[in-house]
C-alpha cells in the first residue's frame, strides 16, 4: 500500500488490479481539492501503467465518499471548481481501461458522481446513494446529471436529482444503479475479485467493446455501428482467430470461462 503525499489517497496493486482508496474516514471520505488532485494523479498513473488492466475505487472506514468537503466549500476556496468541466478534476473523461466502484456506506452528491463515473458498481448492504447536496444549494457539476439518466433512465434520475432522497442498496440494485450486491464489509473484496476476472480476459476485444459502448451515445445509429465495426476489425485481427483456435482445441465448452 502506498500513500502519495498527504495520505488522503492510498494505492495498492495486486497483479493486474490497482485499488485506489479514498482515505479521509474522519469525514466519510469527503473530497477537498487536494484529494481530488491526488485522485486525478492516481488514475493517471493507473492509465499509464501497462501492467494494470482494471482499477477499483473505494473508501476507507465504512464509507465510499460523502461528497465534496462542505467546510472547504464554506470558505469559498473551491467555489467554481467543476469536477467534470475542469482539467483539474478526475471526472472529465473516461479512462481507456475499466474502473469498478466498491461502495460501502455513503456515496452521496459528488460521491455518487464518482460511483457512476466508474464502469461498474459493487455495493454492500450498507450502501446509500443520494444527491444530499440538494439541501445546501450545491449543484451536481461533476458529470452526474449526464451520466445518471443514461445509467438508470431519466425518470428515476430526476427522482434522485429533484428530491435528494436516499436510495438504499436493494433499491439501487433494482434500478440498475448497482451491478452487484454483497454482504456488508465485502464490497472491496468482491470488486477486486471481479476486476481480476475482467483483467484475465483477452484485452483487445474487451476494450474494443467497451470503447464502442461509451462512444455511441452522441452518434446516429449508422455512425455508431461503423465505429463498432472498426473496433471489431482490430479485435478480429489481433485476438479472435487465436481464441477460436483455443475453442477448437477443446477450451471453454458448455459456457465455461
Amino acid at each position: 500500500m502506498s500513500a502519495p503525499k498527504s495520505g488522503k489517497i492510498l494505492v495498492e496493486k495486486s497483479g493486474q488490479v490497482t485499488t485506489i482508496v479514498l482515505n479521509r474516514p474522519d469525514v466519510r471520505n469527503a473530497c477537498d481539492l487536494e484529494t481530488l488532485t491526488l485522485l486525478r494523479e492516481a488514475f493517471q498513473a493507473f492509465e499509464e501503467d501497462e501492467a494494470a488492466r482494471v482499477a477499483v475505487l473505494t473508501g476507507n472506514g465504512g464509507s465510499f465518499c460523502a461528497g465534496a468537503d462542505l467546510k472547504e466549500l464554506a470558505t469559498g476556496r473551491s467555489i467554481g471548481f467543476a469536477w467534470a468541466g475542469s482539467d483539474e478534476g478526475p471526472l472529465k473523461r473516461f479512462l481507456s481501461k475499466p474502473v469498478i466502484a466498491a461502495v460501502s456506506g455513503h456515496a452521496l452528491a459528488a460521491g455518487l458522481a464518482l460511483a457512476i463515473w466508474c464502469d461498474l458498481r459493487v455495493a454492500d448492504d450498507s450502501a446509500v446513494f443520494g444527491v444530499f447536496c440538494r439541501r445546501w444549494g450545491a449543484p451536481m457539476t461533476n458529470g452526474a446529471t449526464v451520466r445518471l439518466p443514461r445509467l438508470i433512465g431519466q425518470s428515476r434520475a430526476l427522482d434522485m436529482l429533484l428530491t435528494g432522497r436516499a436510495v438504499h442498496a436493494e433499491e439501487a440494485l433494482s434500478i440498475g444503479l448497482v451491478n452487484r450486491l454483497v454482504p456488508t464489509g465485502t464490497a472491496r473484496a468482491a470488486a477486486e475479485a471481479l476486476a481480476a476476472e475482467i483483467a484475465a480476459f483477452p484485452q483487445v476485444c474487451m476494450l474494443a467493446d467497451r470503447a464502442s459502448a461509451l462512444e455511441q451515445w452522441s452518434l446516429p445509429d449508422h455512425e455508431a455501428i461503423q465505429i463498432e465495426a472498426r473496433y471489431g476489425q482490430q479485435a478480429f485481427r489481433l485476438e479472435t482467430q487465436a481464441g477460436a483456435q483455443r475453442f477448437a482445441e477443446g477450451a471453454g465448452r458448455h459456457g465455461q470461462f
